[in-house]
């Protein structure tokens, strides 16, 4: 088992990307290739969920679009990933926000969580 162990960390990528929960506002900058032209496209939202371990985790960030809710599943060693940017952290009691889905107006809407500073 340590043989398979030490072979999946040396396949996966190194990504330095800031610590997020679920509940904390991002924003993902992917690339995106179309044709020959590639662009960085900024994908803005809450994070729902974290899955997974090693090389197949993953996070749901969730936004709302012309008052329909998307959802976009990313895999953390996705060579498409430009970066990540934590806007806001939440302040949640649960590790899937699955509730989100059906909630609208301000019952949807995650608290800041407050920092003292010194």
């Amino acid at each position: 088992m340590d043989a398979i162990k030490f072979v999946h960390e040396q396949l996966t990528p190194k990504t330095d990307f800031p610590t997020f929960k679920p509940g904390d506002n991002v924003v993902v900058s992917y690339k995106i290739i179309e044709g020959s032209k590639e662009r960085i496209q900024n994908f803005r939202g809450n994070v729902i969920q974290i899955n997974g371990t090693g090389s197949t985790k993953t996070f749901t960030v969730r936004k709302i679009s012309n008052g329909v809710g998307v959802e976009r599943i990313f895999p953390f060693t996705c060579p498409a990933i430009d970066g990540i940017q934590v806007l806001k952290r939440g302040k949640v009691r649960r590790a899937k926000l699955y509730y989100l889905r059906a909630v609208t107006g301000k019952k949807a809407k995650i608290k800041e969580k407050k920092f003292l500073k010194n």
